[in-house]
């Protein structure tokens, strides 16, 4: 039996440690932004791995599977469309593919490649939107074309900024458009067909990367925001809508690009619009509630972030608004831990923050990398100034940080 044991206990772990080695999509496992390495609160050039110069654009964050790192590009104002693999040990091209896209209208901060791609062991999957088309593409690690699929164009004049998921065997993709339309999907993995298809009268174009929450009954949940339908969960399976709730302030309009994470029983969820209100939401889902209906536990709606992501580490919630104000809460109950202001970085920031081991990284809209310590106090142990744009956030996989700016792809060495 204690034999049994330790062989269930140490597949376990190799489990766990493969899952924690890789960084399938924004912002990671789930989204949650963390990995249990330690990288220096400051740079210098021998800090790095590598850095490799990009002649492409595109804002899209680095996704990492194993030894590889892609991101998505564009070339030509948007007229074509790119995939860029990256051996993760020494920054070297393994491979792109290339394909013809079109041009089209984007926010000022935007691109024509702000899509981060999702992976899983044996695919990278990729989408791009415009007017007439939103293509979905799949190619093996070693660059084939397995399949290519079109859901149709994109209605909203910022441009196309929507990353993917996978869960288990399909791929998820949120397609919330501007004035009602647009639909959320799921392909097969392995064929690109559509399993499913949900109509969305969502009002405004939405940014927002889903989550899985994940009840103790073991069943599974997506969990999408959007400003006019707030919370909606679906189930993965057959796109069946579970539950929703509208939560967001309907006076004017508004935006979700800050994605949704998992906080224990709770899923917490951003919205705003750049000048006005912005409110951070913490719900209930109905499968974890006393009466089986999803219900708001509390929210914050002062200084508050619009674009980048909230991070969760134990019994502390970080909100970092886009002005870099800092907001640390309890989880369970919003309550107030620390406030503070990142010191000598007067800048907006586009990309979110993350974990890694007990340092949190966020990087400024030019390229001052923020280090904070994971505290009950505001700590600001470090800053390094790129000199560069940088509209993405960092991925943390193999032990090591990587980020994409406007120049260069780099890697900065873990301890």
């Amino acid at each position: 039996m204690n034999k049994l044991l330790l062989i269930i206990s140490l597949v376990g772990f190799y489990s766990f440690s493969q899952a924690m080695e890789n960084w399938p999509r924004f912002r990671g496992n789930n989204g949650d932004g963390y990995a249990p390495c330690t990288i220096p609160s400051s740079w210098k050039k021998n800090s790095y791995r590598w850095s490799l110069p990009l002649s492409d654009e595109g804002h899209g964050s680095p996704s990492v599977w194993g030894n590889r790192v892609f991101v998505n590009s564009s070339t030509d104002q948007g007229k074509t469309r790119k995939i860029l693999c990256v051996n993760a040990k020494d920054g070297t091209v393994e491979w792109t593919r290339s394909y013809p896209s079109q041009n089209h209208k984007t926010h000022r901060f935007n691109s024509f490649a702000s899509s981060t791609p999702a992976l899983d062991k044996e695919n990278v999957y990729s989408i791009w939107g415009h007017a007439t088309e939103l293509k979905v593409s799949a190619h093996n690690h070693q660059g084939k074309l397995l399949w290519e699929t079109d859901l149709g164009g994109v209605k909203g004049g910022h441009g196309f900024a929507v990353s993917p998921i996978v869960f288990e065997d399909r791929l998820i993709v949120p397609n919330d458009q501007e004035k009602g339309g647009g639909a959320h999907y799921a392909l097969d993995c392995k064929t690109g067909e559509i399993l499913w298809e949900v109509p969305r009268e969502s009002k405004r174009l939405t940014y927002s990367t889903p989550c899985v929450f994940t009840g103790p009954n073991g069943k599974s949940e997506l969990i999408f925001t959007n400003w006019w339908l707030g919370f909606t969960s679906l189930e993965p399976q057959t796109g069946k809508q579970l539950w929703e709730l509208a939560v967001f302030g309907r006076p004017h309009s508004e935006r979700a690009i800050s994605s949704p994470i998992v906080a224990g029983d709770l899923v917490l969820g951003v919205c705003g619009f750049t000048t006005l209100d912005k409110h951070l939401v913490a719900i209930r889902p109905a499968s974890v509630s006393k009466n089986g209906k999803a219900e708001e536990v509390w929210r914050l709606e002062e200084t508050m972030p619009h674009i980048p992501s909230p991070l969760l580490s134990a019994n502390r919630l970080y909100l970092w608004a886009d002005n870099g104000v800092i907001t640390c809460v309890r989880p369970k109950t919003g309550e107030k831990v620390w406030k503070a202001r990142v010191e000598g970085v007067q800048d907006t920031y586009f990309g979110s923050p993350v974990l890694a081991g007990n340092t949190i990284f966020c990087v400024s809209a030019y390229g001052q990398v923020v280090a904070i310590a994971d505290s009950e106090e505001f700590k600001q142990l470090g800053v390094t100034d790129l000199g560069e744009v940088c509209r993405s956030t960092p991925a943390l996989s193999n032990g090591d940080f990587y980020l994409r700016t406007g120049e260069r792809l780099i890697c900065v060495k873990g301890k």
